[in-house]
């Protein structure tokens, strides 16, 4: 079914409804993309206006971070849509990079506002419509830092590694009403997010950037960097007949990742 890394799936998926927090840019619109492209009808919410006038697919400027915005964009979903039957909270932040006596309780606080908490939130407001579309699917954008230990990034792997938490707790909860939910973990993304990261790595630890990207590379045995299309193709088999009874799992897109550095 895939031919290659980055190469998306085919699949149809005509009349599926689909809502992505932070759809128009990134892995989230790669993933819109995929889903439209497959038949699916697609509404994203993005904090970033023109990224989402940009972006071609229907949708509202919400921020992840705001309970109430989390709402309106589900409601808004919900409405244009006429129902749900997959909801994709992507919607994410790096949060610092330092050690963790020098974490600024603000930072600590934005991330697992923004990484975790506005998952429970949209899926709280999403349940009652895949509920009444007779089952569907819910995808979470956990991390590698979901499963292993990442100095430096405390913040964020504290929220990765709840949002599998969120995600087991929720299939169990859910799957007597047919709703699957599942956590994608990817590994190394290649893209500016990523450069970002590693910069910031670099710096902390006193080396050049080179060197961590060597060093990131060095922990995966295929020795790449993913793509959000492979990120995409899982999403699209989750969500899609050949997922109906896949739930409940952390599942990596990594390149067999062995650890973080």
């Amino acid at each position: 079914m895939v031919s290659g890394a980055g190469t998306p799936l085919t699949v149809d998926l005509a009349g599926l409804r689909v809502a992505i927090t932070a759809g128009a840019g990134g892995i989230g619109r790669v993933m819109a993309d995929s889903f439209r492209a497959r038949g699916a009808d697609v509404f994203v919410s993005d904090i970033d206006d023109a990224a989402l006038a940009r972006s071609g697919h229907d949708g509202v400027p919400a921020d992840a971070g705001i309970p109430a915005d989390m709402d309106r964009f589900v409601d808004a979903a919900v409405d244009w849509l006429g129902g749900l039957d997959v909801l994709v909270n992507n919607a994410g932040i790096a949060g610092p990079t330092a050690k963790v006596e020098d974490v600024a309780p603000d930072a600590l606080e934005a991330t697992l506002r923004i990484d975790l908490a506005a998952m429970f939130y949209t899926a709280r407001r999403a349940v009652p419509a895949l509920r009444k579309a007779g089952g569907g699917s819910i995808v979470n954008l956990s991390s590698a830092a979901g499963k292993f230990g990442f100095a430096l990034r405390t913040p964020y792997a504290a929220a990765k590694w709840g949002v599998v938490g969120l995600t087991k707790s929720l299939a169990i909860e859910l799957g007597p009403d047919g709703i699957r939910v599942n956590a994608i973990l990817p590994g190394l993304v290649e893209g500016p997010r990523q450069t970002a990261v590693l910069q910031g790595k670099a710096a902390a630890q006193g080396v050049s950037t080179e060197e961590m990207r060597a060093r990131a590379l060095a922990t995966t045995s295929l020795r790449c960097f993913v793509t959000p299309h492979d990120i995409a193709n899982l999403a699209l088999y989750l969500c899609s007949p050949f997922g109906a009874t896949i739930s409940g799992q952390a599942l990596s897109v990594d390149g067999d990742m062995q650890g973080l550095t």
